[in-house]
């Protein structure tokens, strides 16, 4: 039976915080997990709501509830657009640390360990965040530590790591964008590959009715971290006719998970393997944003797609 309260000392805290978010709607602006599932619920705003309902006894504890807050990327582009400076990712941070001394942990976006696990430990050692263990001969993972980043996914020899939820980041949701775009638009000629954690957010909500990217001849995809790419899903949009690819992520010591450091290394693993089959390299392009720059990354796609057009006809 679910408890129907839950000891909130770790947010009792943040309680004259949580009054102070006057609901203005910029985090909703720019969450990835609303812009994926439409649903308000799933919007920094909304989760503080929840969490303002749990501290004040108002709303009780549910796995409804716990999977809303767990779910998060900590991309911190809901703080860097909050008129409140509301700390939004340490509040989700102690809610899931008492969500979870509750009997409560998700999954949302936390990383979860399947049974074929190899006890390697190779992911605590990646683990960026030390929210993976070793203890009762298997691993544990921390849900109130974790931070959604896939940095142990990528990292397990076994593949027995997962995320739960992805929120269309995962290979296979990627993989079926890029298909539907080129299957439905005849003028579509590359893809673009964003960072999530960076600058994406601020981009997506600068662009207007008329730089529709389902009208554009480029699609932008949120890939969570640069690392998390591989070789297979930068071939799919060579696979579906696309003349070029443009891969983004954070530049140096920029990047919480170094994952620009493993992006760096597969663009020119790819570059490679394209000359290898007679293809120019020059269709991969590696490019590194400062985080919020949605200027300079607009300038970077332009640039690219003109570099495209000016190419022979493949």
């Amino acid at each position: 039976m679910e408890p129907t309260s839950i000891e909130c000392t770790n947010i009792e805290k943040w309680k004259d915080t949580l009054a102070g978010c006057i609901r203005c709607g910029y985090c909703f602006e720019h969450c990835p997990l609303i812009k994926h599932t439409g649903w308000e619920s799933d919007a920094p705003r909304a989760r503080l709501i929840m969490i303002y309902g749990l501290l004040t006894g108002r709303l009780v504890p549910s796995e409804y509830i716990a999977e809303k807050v767990f779910s998060c990327f900590y991309c911190k582009r809901c703080e860097a657009a909050c008129s409140s400076g509301v700390p939004l990712t340490d509040i989700f941070t102690d809610a899931k640390k008492d969500l979870a001394a509750a009997g409560f942990s998700g999954p949302g976006t936390t990383s979860v360990t399947g049974r074929n696990c190899a006890l390697c430990l190779a992911c605590i050692s990646a683990c960026p965040h030390e929210a993976r263990s070793y203890a009762n001969n298997k691993i544990i993972t921390d849900p109130a530590a974790c931070q959604g980043c896939g940095i142990c996914v990528e990292t397990c020899p076994a593949g027995a790591i997962r995320i739960e939820n992805t929120y269309g980041t995962s290979r296979p949701e990627l993989s079926g964008t890029i298909r539907e775009f080129f299957k439905e638009n005849e003028t579509a000629k590359a893809i673009v590959f964003a960072c999530n954690w960076s600058y994406y957010p601020d981009l997506q909500t600068s662009r207007l009715e008329d730089r529709d990217m389902h009208e554009k001849d480029y699609k932008i995809l949120v890939n969570m971290c640069g690392g998390r790419l591989d070789i297979p899903l930068l071939l799919e949009p060579f696979l579906n006719r696309a003349k070029g690819i443009m891969v983004a992520c954070c530049p140096e010591d920029e990047c919480p998970h170094e994952g620009n450091v493993k992006a760096r290394l597969l663009v020119r693993s790819m570059k490679n393997l394209l000359e290898s089959m007679d293809m120019d390299p020059a269709r991969i392009k590696l490019v590194e944003i400062s985080p919020g720059d949605k200027s300079g990354f607009q300038a970077e796609i332009d640039q690219f797609m003109e570099e495209l057009a000016a190419r022979q006809p493949i």
